[in-house]
């Protein structure tokens, strides 16, 4: 039996917890009874959300593109004559999220409704298990245990984790406190519910943000890595959590807490924890590149999510694909800083496994970090589940927070130490093979100097720099004109490591870029300005039904389909 609340809340799963029916005594599906600290924790390992929002943020984003519109390739050395194809979307409600429509058509794995009710069945069970701590601790004389303690800490962690992702899929980035008080936010769930039918209210972002910031300062005063010694980065463990805390206060322009928690895990020397490209050298199949990629003993991964999603398969010869003029922007405009001129692209992109062509290049690009672990529930039928581990948190994202923070912080903003940052960054994309680095040094590859950094970042034919930042100030973000070379090379190198992941989309929304979606053999242009309501995914229609507000207030399309029109 499947139960939703206003908002999508699954408490099937849960019932056992709160009823007191006759047919539940039996529990025939070996649900667990709260009663021990052990129980405890173990219910939280199912408090992680499954839904994977990669595909939902790719699509959304200016990563991808409609390979049946007219456009050019992306290899420079291809010919550079117009195609388009007449290639099948994975499913309708990829035509409706890459038009910046309500999706109506999917509710399956990678859609907003899979997403949606993922995240609040986490949710739902993370409020369960700090109930259960409560009561337990109560019984108990009022004091928790270590293990107990780090135990309520993963679930604030969690339900802030979970709350965050939310409110930056469907409403829009977070301004200031201020001005986000005018966005609709997410309905912030705080306790278990039992009951079917409950009224929320969705608040608007500040609140949220305050709420997710509460959770977030509780949890990390309580989290230790006592209770996981095997798979601890399938976990809250320390280093995951002032990762995640890093990445909030970034998105709420508290530049110096994103200080602070980078340092707490990268220190002063951040190489040791940027990926090593060498742990591809060896590889031969993609199976062997994506089990490096989501290797848990890599010290880049800081936590990697379970998920189910059928991302790679979407990407593979479909009609939207990472493809055209956005993987030129990312791969093949990389000769210059320090690739060199006589490279064609980005070596990790096609050296080392990061990313590989799919079929053919003339569909797009599969990055291997997102590929498929299918597990085999009857491998004679070929019947299964397709799983995907999520790099949820690294550090090489975290060192891109720290750049930024030390470039936009008012009160100790450090230019010179944001550039260490970069040149640590490059550094470690050219950590290849012996073999691979004399390749790449023939062509030209050089460890650049500050100085030609800056000088590169200065130039408007990087498609990822603009002239000026004065566009983000209508998100809050202010950005000097001594900045905009620092920060032009933050949104080029984020564009690229996070490819695939969907954060580009958030990067997006929260800086205020303005960016188009070409749709068709008629070119068909979808355009996004910085505040416009569609930059806030529609929520699930089932939900609205039940009466919740919808992320985007009443307008309509202009006639171009190009603009969104407020009423």
């Amino acid at each position: 039996m499947k139960l939703k609340y206003t908002v999508l809340i699954a408490v099937s799963a849960l019932l056992s917890l709160t009823s007191c029916s006759d047919f539940l005594d039996q529990q025939p599906d070996n649900r667990i009874e709260l009663n021990t600290e052990d129980n405890i924790i173990k219910l939280l390992v199912s408090a992680y959300p499954t839904g994977n929002y990669g595909w939902l943020g790719e699509l959304s984003s200016d990563n991808i593109i409609d390979n049946n519109a007219p456009h050019y390739p992306a290899n420079p050395s291809a010919a550079q004559v117009l195609a388009k194809y007449n290639l099948a979307a994975y499913d309708r409600g990829d035509e409706e999220l890459f038009r910046f429509e309500q999706v109506k058509s999917n509710t399956q794995q990678d859609s907003p409704d899979y997403i949606w009710e993922s995240f609040y069945n986490g949710i739902a069970t993370a409020n369960h298990a700090l109930a259960a701590i409560d009561e337990y601790t109560k019984k108990h004389g009022g004091t928790m245990s270590a293990e107990l303690t780090a135990a309520k800490g993963e679930a604030l962690l969690i339900r802030a984790y979970s709350h965050f992702i939310l409110v930056n899929l469907f409403s829009q980035a977070y301004k200031d406190d201020t001005n986000s008080k005018n966005d609709v936010g997410i309905p912030y769930i705080t306790s278990p519910e039992d009951k079917v039918l409950v009224n929320y209210d969705r608040g608007n972002v500040a609140d949220v943000y305050a709420k997710i910031q509460n959770d977030l300062e509780a949890g990390l005063k309580l989290i230790s890595d006592v209770n996981y010694k095997t798979a601890p980065k399938y976990h809250f463990n320390v280093n995951a959590a002032h990762a995640f805390a890093a990445r909030f206060y970034l998105f709420k322009h508290d530049y110096d807490k994103v200080i602070e928690h980078a340092d707490a895990v990268l220190g002063t020397n951040p190489s040791a924890m940027l990926l090593d490209y060498t742990i591809f050298k060896d590889c031969v199949t993609g199976e062997d590149y994506i089990n490096r990629w989501h290797d848990p003993s890599v010290n880049n991964n800081l936590m990697l999510l379970s998920t189910s999603s059928i991302q790679q398969r979407r990407t593979t010869q479909t009609r939207f694909a990472f493809n055209g003029q956005p993987a030129k922007d990312i791969l093949f405009h990389r000769p210059g800083v320090y690739w060199g001129s006589g490279l064609n692209g980005c070596p990790t992109a096609f050296q080392d496994g990061s990313l590989f062509y799919s079929g053919s290049q003339d569909y797009g690009y599969i990055a291997m970090k997102v590929g498929e672990d299918f597990e085999y529930t009857d491998k004679v039928q070929g019947i299964g589940y397709p799983h995907l581990i999520r790099r949820e948190f690294t550090a090489t994202e975290l060192l891109l927070e720290r750049i930024e923070a030390k470039i936009l912080s008012k009160d100790k903003r450090n230019l010179s130490g944001a550039m260490d940052d970069i040149l640590a960054l490059i550094k470690s994309r050219q950590s290849f093979s012996s073999e691979v680095v004399q390749q790449m040094t023939s062509y030209g590859m050089f460890m650049p100097t500050a100085e030609q950094v800056l000088s590169y970042y200065k130039q408007s034919t990087n498609p990822n720099c603009y002239s000026d930042w004065s566009f983000a100030k209508n998100m809050g973000v202010d950005v000097p004109a001594e900045c905009v070379p620092y920060m032009n090379a933050v949104n080029d190198l984020r564009r690229m490591d996070h490819v695939m992941d969907g954060l580009r989309f958030f990067d997006l929304k929260r800086w205020g870029i303005e960016y188009s979606h070409f749709y068709g053999p008629n070119n068909v242009e979808y355009k996004l300005t910085w505040n416009d309501p569609r930059r806030a995914i529609e929520i699930p229609g089932d939900v609205m039904s039940a009466g919740l507000a919808t992320s985007r207030p009443a307008g309509e399309l202009s006639g171009k389909n190009d603009e969104f029109i407020a009423k």
